[in-house]
């Protein structure tokens, strides 16, 4: 149920202008800005990807000045080992997300939202839960790992099923990593940061999200 106390209200609008100057900010960034900044994200996931020889995670297409640049999922589907599955999300119409397996540039079609998704067979909103690796986009995420997305809740609604001891990466552009974001108790936090000129930051097991407008 909608929580519609002030504090929720002041957490709201908190979230709603820090999402407006984030946005303007990933607006401002060059196309060689963005390039370089994807290519060390790729290559810092790549890494990671290797090291932890999953045999199913999560991915995305980055869309616009997103990190990670629109091949993102090539990249990802290379550094698998062989037989590995690498599932994107699905935008549903209650904007909840479902999940299909990537198969190639020419399997993604246009969604919801701007997003790019694969046209394969669906596998089950509860996919996401035998993923070992869970990688999500995020405007912003502070130090004790609560991400601010773009508002619709989809990925709060995919990382409540997410076991615990899953790693959960959040792709962000440097100086999206910061001290404190305004938080809400709906809000799932993520367990690492990803940035371009840091690379993978391990953030600590979250407590209990009040009502956060600092």
């Amino acid at each position: 149920m909608p929580d519609f106390s002030d504090g929720a209200d002041v957490a709201h609008a908190a979230k709603r202008e820090t999402r407006t100057a984030l946005l303007a900010r990933r607006r401002a960034l060059t196309a060689a800005q963005r390039a370089a900044a994807a290519a060390r994200v790729q290559a810092e996931l790549t890494a990671l990807v290797r090291r932890l020889r999953p045999t199913r995670m999560t991915g995305y297409v980055p869309v616009g000045s997103e990190p990670g640049g629109p091949d993102l999922p090539d990249v990802l589907r290379a550094a698998l080992p062989a037989g590995a599955e690498l599932l994107l999300p699905v935008l549903c119409d209650d904007l909840d997300l479902d999940w299909a397996p990537y198969a190639g540039p020419d399997t993604l079609v246009a969604a919801g939202r701007g997003m790019r998704e694969p046209d394969g067979p669906w596998r089950g909103r509860a996919a996401i839960v035998g993923a070992s690796l869970v990688v999500v986009p995020a405007l912003a995420v502070d130090r004790r790992g609560l991400r601010l997305g773009r508002g619709g809740g989809s990925y709060d609604r995919a990382l409540a099923r997410v076991p615990a001891t899953t790693l959960t990466v959040a792709l962000l552009h440097d100086g999206e990593l910061l001290p404190e974001l305004p938080g809400q108790p709906h809000d799932r936090p993520v367990g690492a940061a990803l940035t371009p000129a840091d690379g993978l930051l391990t953030l600590p097991p979250p407590g209990p999200v009040d009502h956060v407008v600092g």
